[in-house]
């Protein structure tokens, strides 16, 4: 089992940065692709980023250019670094957790935090 606590949602103003943070617990770090995903009002969950067990990482069209994914694997913790935010960004943005393939796909992912909401104003 893997355990997942995002945090890091807010409001903010469009335009404006949030760094979200996702812990995990219960396995080797690691060996887990990391990825975001988020979740608008009447909308399907949708992918944002991911980042590899080496590293490499992949977004959204949507997000490219302003949203950045890092690990820390010292600290079982992913990041999503958000910036130049808008009002479109808003949804509740969920971490997930997959072992060593990285899916852009929702369902390939075993492991999945509460979510933590982000709210841009225009």
């Amino acid at each position: 089992q893997v355990q997942l606590v995002e945090s890091g949602g807010g409001p903010v103003q469009a335009g404006g940065s949030l760094k979200l943070s996702c812990a995990a617990s219960g396995r080797t770090f690691s060996n887990y692709v990391m990825g975001w995903f988020r979740q608008a009002p009447g909308k399907e969950r949708e992918f944002v980023a991911f980042i590899s067990s080496g590293g490499s990482t992949n977004y959204a069209d949507s997000v490219k250019g302003r949203f950045a994914i890092s690990r820390d694997n010292t600290k079982s913790t992913v990041y999503l670094h958000l910036n130049s935010l808008k009002p479109e960004d808003t949804a509740v943005y969920y971490c997930a957790a997959r072992r060593l393939v990285t899916s852009v796909v929702a369902g390939d992912y075993n492991y999945w935090g509460q979510g933590t909401q982000v709210t841009v104003s225009s």
